[in-house]
């Protein structure tokens, strides 16, 4: 049976308060596992930490988006180990190199793939702003060029990087309807055409909210029809904290974003309850 896995984004438990008083990994681990969190997503560069994290939570259960940020196909192999070591859900990659032609990136993702190739976990490719991915056009030229290259679609970068109007026209849904196309797994994060991260428990927002929620809606629908009937997608809550999250004059959260992780949280898996075959379904284009 297919399933969902909720995820955490532990860098998204920074505080960044500014009381400076930071919860213990610890802390943050219970609060994740009393939330009724499948896993969480962090970084797996840091051996050391990664295993302290995988440690804490194998108890739990918890499973790890294990993320990585190399610049070289060499870079990957270390990661590679360390996840073939602790285990992981799948391996998120965000390609910190900025290519301007496409030719430069082909023998870094032929790379990494053939590397991919010899572990037993999915490793993906994330769309996040200024990394390889950085554009949209640019990154569906990549498609074009890997048709079957599986990536972790973090919405949030394309609508801010290309500022849609809004209402969202019908050519930038089939674009982002593409991308999630190719969607492995989702991270979790609503924009508005100016802020890479807004709040969604706030009235006003509600129309990116819903966007935001009929792409995923999509993405759910797509991922269903595409993988296997054991598979389970990864969706991850990653509402970061400053300078993602927008602050008030002391440079504090103007929201609580614990609480917001939730909702997040809930909608997910309300998403996924809808899109099941024979679920309560809606317009999937936003």
């Amino acid at each position: 049976m297919q399933r969902l896995v909720v995820l955490q984004s532990l860098w998204a438990m920074e505080r960044r308060h500014a009381d400076g008083i930071e919860p213990t990994l610890e802390a943050n681990l219970a609060r994740i596992v009393a939330a009724g969190f499948d896993g969480v997503s962090t970084r797996f560069d840091d051996v050391r930490w990664a295993r302290r994290v995988t440690e804490l939570g194998k108890p739990h259960g918890l499973v790890n988006e294990a993320q990585c940020f190399p610049r070289t196909v060499d870079e990957l192999k270390p990661i590679l180990e360390t996840c073939t070591e602790l285990g992981c859900h799948h391996l998120d990659i965000q390609p910190d190199v900025r290519p301007r032609r496409l030719q430069e990136c082909i023998p870094l993702l032929e790379g990494w793939r053939r590397l991919a190739e010899q572990v037993s976990f999915p490793v993906y490719i994330e769309t996040h702003r200024d990394r390889m991915t950085t554009d949209l056009y640019f990154t569906l030229d990549l498609l074009d060029c890997f048709p079957d290259l599986k990536l972790v679609a973090d919405l949030s970068h394309f609508l801010v990087g290309r500022e849609f109007t809004f209402p969202v026209s019908d050519e930038n849904h089939a674009f982002i309807h593409r991308i999630l196309d190719h969607a492995w797994a989702i991270h979790g994060r609503v924009a508005s055409r100016e802020q890479v991260q807004i709040e969604i428990s706030f009235p006003h927002h509600a129309p990116w909210l819903e966007l935001f929620r009929g792409w995923w809606r999509y993405g759910f629908m797509s991922w269903r029809r595409r993988a296997g009937p054991d598979s389970s997608l990864a969706f991850v809550c990653e509402l970061g904290p400053r300078p993602y999250a927008i602050t008030d004059r002391n440079g504090n959260d103007s929201t609580d974003r614990w609480a917001e992780a939730l909702m997040l949280r809930d909608l997910a898996h309300e998403l996924w309850i809808a899109t099941e075959p024979g679920g309560v379904t809606g317009p999937a284009s936003g």
